[in-house]
């Protein structure tokens, strides 16, 4: 089910009166850069206008409640207690795990906090980031504590590792927080420092199609294809001490020492290796306002994921060949950890209608299953829902 910020505020007034603190925390997108992110590469993320909602004001009883509208469940904090992962419910351990890091700096004040979204679960398109971030840039808002957004997007992180344990990258968090309205972030996931850069779609849109499937085992999967580049990586260092990662690898050194590697390492350091350069290039065709050359390396994109790192799926294989096919699409690739999700597409905003019934009604045939379509656009990071609008819900 999907909630807006008029539902998040209207379920706060009702179960606990007064006047929140509204917050919007937005997904992302990916345009390219595909599992780079840990491996100390190049991402180019963006948020989009579907996203998490918080209002939170301070509690009048001296009692933390955390109200989840999408589990219709409450959350009992006891912010002078220990702070820990809980079995059940799962959902809190994405917002404790802020709690614990917040913690280290202040102390927090008790408070009421209702939360939901409208990001479609299991697309790939972050939700999770969302809900750490949106929390975390809240509490610190409400408890005037003045940290500042970087330094919130590594606590989002935090708590993903070690209260949700999934060892994701820095990229989604980072989108969630630092985006800008209109433009992509080239993020040096190493380093950290980052750009904008305006996308000008100029008569094309951005167009989500959601498989609807999110095969078994993805955490595992993402977790097994880190530590596989991780042992490249020890490989190549036994030549050249200073590798601490496969940013510091170049595909011509890779190939140098491809016998010594096991398994499928290989084919994942090689797609890591070429997808942290096509990023890089990409921007550049950015910058050359190229949009049908940057959309030549999403395809590109999407080859590597699909056959040298193996995280793409039958459905997102067929979506992108749909998309290949169709004379409006200039890019297409699956997005985000792989094994089901969306795939993105830039489209000839003309034709965009025409791309929608020829995927949807193909992707029907094959697969009995009705493709979920997201138009998005680009929206700032985390930030306040001003009193003004507020005051026209309700």
């Amino acid at each position: 089910m999907e909630f807006t910020h008029h539902d998040v505020l209207r379920a706060f007034r009702e179960r606990y009166q007064g006047s929140p603190l509204v917050v919007r925390a937005p997904g992302r997108i990916n345009l390219i850069g595909e599992h780079t992110d840990y491996n100390n590469g190049f991402v180019m993320p963006a948020a989009i206008d579907y996203g998490t909602f918080f209002a939170l004001a301070p509690a009048t009883d001296g009692v933390s409640e955390i109200y989840s509208l999408k589990y219709n469940e409450p959350y009992t904090v006891d912010l002078a207690g220990e702070i820990s992962p809980v079995r059940n419910p799962t959902w809190v351990n994405y917002l404790l795990g802020v709690i614990h890091q917040l913690k280290q700096h202040a102390t927090l004040k008790p408070f009421k906090c209702v939360f939901g979204g409208n990001i479609p679960i299991g697309s790939g398109l972050s939700s999770s980031a969302s809900v750490e971030c949106g929390f975390a840039f809240a509490l610190n808002e409400l408890n005037a504590l003045n940290i500042d957004r970087q330094k919130l997007v590594l606590m989002a992180q935090w708590s993903e590792h070690n209260f949700v344990g999934v060892k994701c990258g820095i990229m989604d968090q980072f989108a969630s927080m630092m985006s800008k309205k209109g433009n992509v972030i080239l993020l040096d996931c190493r380093s950290l420092e980052y750009s904008y850069s305006p996308l000008q779609l100029s008569g094309y849109s951005l167009v989500l199609c959601d498989t609807k499937v999110k095969h078994a085992l993805v955490d595992s999967d993402y977790n097994t294809r880190r530590n596989e580049c991780e042992r490249g990586v020890e490989r190549l260092r036994k030549h050249d001490p200073n590798i601490r990662s496969l940013r510091d690898v170049n595909e011509s050194m890779l190939r140098k020492h491809e016998q010594e590697f096991e398994g499928k390492e290989f084919n994942r350091c090689l797609y890591v290796v070429q997808e942290i350069e096509r990023v890089q290039a990409a921007n550049r065709d950015l910058q050359n306002n190229d949009l049908k050359a940057f959309g030549a390396r999403m395809f590109e994109t999407h080859e590597g994921l699909s056959e040298l790192y193996q995280v793409s799926c039958k459905e997102l294989d067929f979506l992108v060949k749909i998309a290949r096919k169709h004379s409006g699409v200039i890019g297409a690739r699956m997005m985000g950890g792989g094994f089901g999700g969306c795939t993105i597409n830039i489209v000839r905003t003309e034709e965009v209608d025409a791309f929608i019934a020829d995927l949807v009604k193909s992707y029907r045939a094959d697969f009995n299953l009705d493709a979920g379509i997201y138009r998005v656009s680009l929206e700032n990071g985390v930030s306040v829902i001003q009193e003004q609008e507020l005051n026209m819900i309700l």
